[in-house]
């Protein structure tokens, strides 16, 4: 039986975020496999985590910079560490790579973070989208000259393996960081397209937006749908309500609620399904971000069309039709969603191009099984592939150094 140890970056929360949904899913997919698993996490403890320990896994309250951790992996000794997003390999990985060298170390990105700031960056600038944000030679020349591009590759190289879930990211990568295919592996989200009979278009009702308002791209999206997009929608469908969704809301979120305009700010909601499932049409005007967007795939699997942007369904189509439209602006926007409320027809269409989606791009046991062969073959040969990453060696040691003194250097301080 292999022993796994989870270092999260945050807890599990698969009520407030896709991020949350995919670790869950990884969870269960390790366990299908006999694993021990057990899950670390330094944040503070969330009002809407998951409680792991329903699953029989030991979850357990790490420090930063603290020595206590090292005793802590020493005597649980896992087989593999798989880090929560980059930002948990530099904070730990050092400390694993000291303790346990023969441990295999899995990096999920779960997106490429420096990807989202670079087109965040973008769009202060540039003030809408535009084809910028998904040209892969333009953004690999910004990305390039930031901290956070740096930390993430080097992280990357550090890992044996690193899960992407966006095929759009694997291919920057590949073609403009040169990143060797040896080191990325593209998992998606792991779905099953719905077997149930869907709610039909008369018993679905107004629209929805869904997301984290602690992820900055939500919250730019939020605005511009306040601010832009529903005075649009509104004016033309008056009776029509858009309900919004998200754990956390801050009081500059709250403030925006307006009966009047039929703009309701719902916050968090503890069955999301049931609430996707309810409404018509799914609004996602995101502006930048990366990864994949899971409001949008847990739209396709609630049989609710959605309406977003190049950037919100990045990664998720291919070359597949969309579920609904795909739009650069918020006249656009409001156009598509006001005809795909009102046109039954194409609804129908939209709902089945959605599940089409979800059965090419998401089978769940064909990215399982190609994560498991890919994991087993990595333990299978990892002293030959750690050997033909040198570049990888060269940043552990690096990093190893700088990232030691700094730890211990904050470790004493807080003594």
């Amino acid at each position: 039986m292999k022993k796994l140890l989870i270092i999260g970056r945050v807890w599990v929360e698969p009520n407030s975020s896709a991020a949350g949904v995919r670790m869950l899913s990884f969870i269960n997919l390790f366990q299908q496999q006999g694993w021990n698993i057990s899950f670390a996490c330094a944040a503070v403890l969330s009002p809407h985590r998951f409680d792991l320990q329903q699953l029989d896994i030991k979850e357990t309250q790490i420090e930063l910079n603290n020595a206590s951790f090292d005793d802590f992996i020493i005597k649980l000794n896992p087989d593999m560490v798989f880090f929560d997003r980059f930002i948990s390999e530099e904070q730990f990985g050092w400390r694993v790579q000291k303790h346990l060298p023969q441990a295999l170390r899995v990096l999920d990105t779960e997106d490429l973070h420096s990807l989202r700031h670079c087109r965040e960056q973008l769009i202060k600038q540039e003030k809408e989208l535009t084809p910028k944000l998904t040209d892969p030679a333009y953004l690999y020349q910004l990305m390039q000259q930031t901290e956070i591009t740096k930390r993430e590759i080097a992280a990357l190289y550090r890992s044996d393996m690193s899960l992407f879930i966006s095929e759009f990211e694997m291919t920057l990568l590949k073609t403009q960081f040169n990143i060797p295919a040896s080191l990325l592996h593209y998992c998606p989200f792991l779905l099953n397209a719905p077997e149930s009979k869907q709610l039909e278009f008369e018993q679905k009702n107004h629209f929805i937006w869904i997301g984290n308002f602690r992820h900055p791209p939500n919250w730019d999206a939020v605005l511009w749908l306040k601010q832009q997009i529903w005075p649009l929608i509104h004016q033309q469908l008056p009776q029509a309500e858009l309900h919004i969704y998200g754990a956390y809301p801050p009081k500059k979120a709250t403030a925006l609620h307006n009966p009047k305009q039929k703009f309701y700010i719902k916050g968090w909601i503890e069955d999301a399904d049931k609430t996707m499932m309810d409404a018509r049409i799914c609004l996602a005007p995101l502006r930048f971000g990366a990864g994949l967007k899971g409001k949008l795939t847990q739209a396709m699997l609630n049989g609710t069309p959605s309406i977003t942007t190049p950037i919100g369904a990045e990664g998720i189509n291919q070359q597949l039709p969309w579920a609904g439209e795909i739009t650069l602006n918020a006249p656009q926007f409001a156009h598509h969603a006001v005809n795909l409320y009102k046109n039954k027809e194409k609804w129908q269409q939209a709902q089945q191009q959605g599940f089409n989606i979800l059965k090419t791009n998401f089978d769940y046991q064909k990215n399982a099984d190609d994560l498991i062969q890919q994991l087993e073959q990595k333990f299978n040969n990892l002293i030959s592939e750690r050997q033909q990453n040198f570049i990888g060696s060269i940043l552990h040691h690096h990093q190893y150094n700088s990232t030691k003194y700094m730890a211990l250097w904050i470790e004493a301080k807080n003594a």
